[in-house]
């Protein structure tokens, strides 16, 4: 999916900004919003969460309010795809409050250059400034320019699930 690299501008923080009420009255967070293009069709995808986890049920139920508030608004060109659903268990992280989060916890960078001839590390999330992220594993100590993050993702260990 092709979709504005700062989820907070444009369509994305605009509608956003409209649904945020809706999402509150219904012990929702909003994780993320983008807006972009799959092939040919353009979504708008709401991704929500709350404490307890998210059902099935609640995207309906969210999806269902703001259909009407974003068709009443009318502001978005042209035709687009309405989808909500949940950050899941392995979570995309874009947002300081989802490094905020994810502090502490195992995640995966894949990134655009090799790092120590590897475009792929998974650590423990130390730290994170507006410029680097730190990961820790075995001991050491990673520190990774922002920019250089394609995608940061955290993990969730299968094996030792309890």
């Amino acid at each position: 999916m092709t979709e504005a690299k700062n989820p907070k501008s444009g369509v994305a923080a605009r509608a956003e900004a409209l649904v945020l009420p809706t999402a509150q009255k219904q012990g929702l967070t909003i994780w993320d919003v983008t807006f972009g293009r799959r092939g040919t069709d353009r979504y708008l995808t709401f991704t929500v969460d709350k404490e307890e986890g998210v059902t099935i049920e609640d995207c309906e139920k969210f999806h269902r309010a703001i259909d009407p508030l974003l068709d009443e608004a009318d502001w978005i060109e042209g035709s687009y795809m309405l989808e909500v659903s949940s950050p899941g268990i392995e979570r995309e992280l874009t947002r300081p409050e989802h490094y905020e989060y994810a502090l502490g916890a195992r995640v995966r960078a894949k990134l655009y250059t090799p790092q120590d001839g590897q475009k792929t590390l998974t650590g423990v999330l130390a730290a994170y400034g507006k410029e680097t992220l730190t990961l820790t594993e075995d001991g050491k100590e990673t520190v990774l320019q922002r920019p250089n993050v394609a995608k940061l993702t955290t993990v969730y260990d299968f094996e030792n699930e309890t």
